[in-house]
């Protein structure tokens, strides 16, 4: 393997584990101490291919509440 060709391997390790570690640190796009009574949840896909999206959302911390999204709304009391 040439020298050019051991550069660019190592050049491209270096980047993917950078990549990684700041990825891994990377603050929640909104803070759950901004509303106590819901956590936010986050989903961040990247295609690679410079598609992808960031979506996030707010589940309620109480079990009874986070039940109740579950029950269809024309459901007869």
């Amino acid at each position: 393997m040439s020298l050019f060709a051991s550069i660019l391997v190592l050049g491209i390790v270096v980047m993917t584990v950078v990549v990684a570690v700041v990825s891994q640190r990377r603050r929640p796009l909104e803070e759950d101490d901004t509303d106590p009574d819901y956590h936010t949840l986050r989903s961040d896909y990247q295609s690679g291919m410079g598609g992808g999206s960031v979506r996030t959302w707010k589940v309620p911390k109480d079990p009874q509440e986070y039940a109740r999204f579950f029950v269809p709304k024309n459901k007869l009391k």
